[in-house]
């Protein structure tokens, strides 16, 4: 997930650093049980997307020029949560 939200990346060939391509979307998931509250699983989702806002201001992108994609799964007594965030080419590309 780290990896996901890096902006700078060098890549080091004998002295020279080469600057690879910026990353230009971020995803964090999280698990919840089923059977909590619709109040609860209120609460962690914008307690995610918060932390997600937080993430994109570290590694310097705007969270209100993001676009933003909720998924969900089954899996088995859980619910597994992913918030997706897009920005640059990966946001053009969605439309």
């Amino acid at each position: 997930m780290q990896n996901a939200l890096e902006l700078n990346s060098f890549v080091f060939l004998g002295t020279l650093p080469i600057q690879m391509a910026r990353h230009t979307q971020a995803h964090l998931t999280r698990r919840i049980e089923k059977f909590r509250s619709a109040a609860y699983k209120e609460q962690k989702k914008e307690q995610m997307q918060y932390y997600m806002g937080a993430k994109l201001l570290e590694v310097g992108v705007d969270p209100n020029n993001v676009v933003y994609r909720w998924s969900s799964q089954i899996k088995g007594n859980d619910e597994e949560w992913t918030i997706s965030a897009y920005w640059g080419q990966s946001k053009e590309e969605l439309s």
